[in-house]
């Protein structure tokens, strides 16, 4: 569970703000938004193979 302390003197506004932050960080709303739709086997798949991956040498490939 991410959570954020309020510091002293601090707007709530700022601390929101520094809490979507983290979770973006996290990828907790990008993983909340990939569960709220079933997705097929086969797109999962196509979506992984999406993702660029580190090859042997260190450089990316798609």
């Amino acid at each position: 569970m991410t959570e954020v302390r309020l510091r002293k003197g601090e707007s709530v506004e700022k601390a929101l703000r520094r809490l979507k932050k983290k979770l973006d960080r996290e990828g907790t709303l990008r993983e909340v938004r990939a569960r709220r739709a079933y997705e097929k086997p086969s797109e999962r798949r196509r979506r992984k193979m999406k993702t660029p991956r580190l090859n042997y040498w260190g450089s990316f490939s798609l």
